[in-house]
Order: C-alpha cells, then sequence, then structure tokens
C-alpha cells in the first residue's frame, strides 16, 4: 500500500519501547523500498513528558528503511540544517512512521560545519538500557557513515533535492 500523499504521524520510541516524541502530521511525498519522505510546517510534537509545541520552520524528513538514521531537513532562511538522528530503520505501522531514537545525533549546518551531539546522553542510555556491543558497533558505524555522507553531501544532504520536495508539498496542498 502506497502512502504517498496522504498524512501520517509520526512516533520516536526508546530502547524499551517507551515512546519518546511525536508529530502530528507529515504529508508522505515519496514510499519507496528505501525511504519514506514526509514535508510538515508547523506541525505539533509531544514529548513523553506532555510537553506540547509546534516546530518553527518547515522541513522534510527523510526516514530510511534500512539503515540506522533519519533526517529533518529544516528550511530556515539562511539555508537548509540538517539534523540527523541515528535511530532503527523506519516502518510504518498502523498509518505511523516508527522508530527508536538512539540519541546519537550529527548536524550539518548551512556553512558544512558538521556538529556531533547528545555523546553523553547516549552514554547514559547505552548502560541504562544495556545496549549490546553488537548494537553500539552498528550506530557508532552509522554515525561515521552519516558524515562522510554530508561531507559529500550525498542524498538527503542535497539542498536542491529537499528544495525540490518542499515545492512538492506546496503543490499537493494546493
Amino acid at each position: 500500500m502506497s502512502y504517498i500523499g496522504r498524512w501520517i504521524q509520526i512516533q520516536s520510541y526508546k530502547h524499551d519501547g517507551r515512546l519518546h516524541r511525536q508529530w502530528d502530521r507529515g504529508l508522505v511525498l515519496e514510499d519507496d523500498d528505501d525511504f519514506i519522505v514526509i514535508a510538515s510546517k508547523r506541525a505539533k510534537v509531544i514529548e513523553a513528558n506532555g510537553r506540547r509545541w509546534f516546530t518553527k520552520e518547515p522541513a522534510v524528513s527523510v526516514f530510511s528503511k534500512k539503515n540506522w538514521f533519519n533526517v529533518i531537513c529544516m528550511l530556515k532562511k539562511e539555508g537548509i540544517i540538517y539534523y540527523c538522528n541515528i535511530a532503527s530503520p523506519s516502518l510504518i505501522d498502523d498509518n505511523k512512521i516508527k522508530y527508536i531514537d538512539y540519541d546519537l545525533d550529527v548536524k550539518l549546518m548551512e556553512d558544512n560545519t558538521i556538529r556531533f551531539l547528545d555523546e553523553k546522553e547516549y552514554q547514559i542510555h547505552r548502560k541504562f538500557y544495556s545496549y549490546s556491543d553488537k548494537l553500539n558497533e552498528i550506530l557508532k558505524f552509522q554515525v561515521e557513515e552519516i558524515e562522510q555522507m554530508m561531507t559529500k553531501r550525498e542524498f538527503p544532504f542535497i539542498d536542491q533535492e529537499i528544495l525540490d520536495y518542499y515545492d512538492d508539498f506546496l503543490m499537493m496542498l494546493k
């Protein structure tokens, strides 16, 4: 079943299966064997503790179905900022995109600066949730792969492709 053109929720979980965060909706632009691509404007976000807020910028999000990451491409006035979550491969279940967030994040700024985030949080959760050595290897490998993809500007870190997706989103809204 294709989800293209449908609104869908996004749910992020922790390693123990607890809901971590959810977004009320994104419009599915692409759904193939490798990726789910959605776009949104002012999505409502609900945190596990009940806090609610709205995203500030429009975004195109790319969820890998095979690799351990997803990327939120935030369209800011100064350019696109790519926020990459190191996370389990994503799947669609019960009309929701679902994945496990593993805390490690990599951010690509509009000036091509790469920032590595949340290493301390990852180490705390690695012990708390008893991540296996194999899982740790997979996640660390994925961080290295993401850094290379960002440096080479491979998909999904290609500004024009993300802007094209956003244009498609705006056309679909009309």
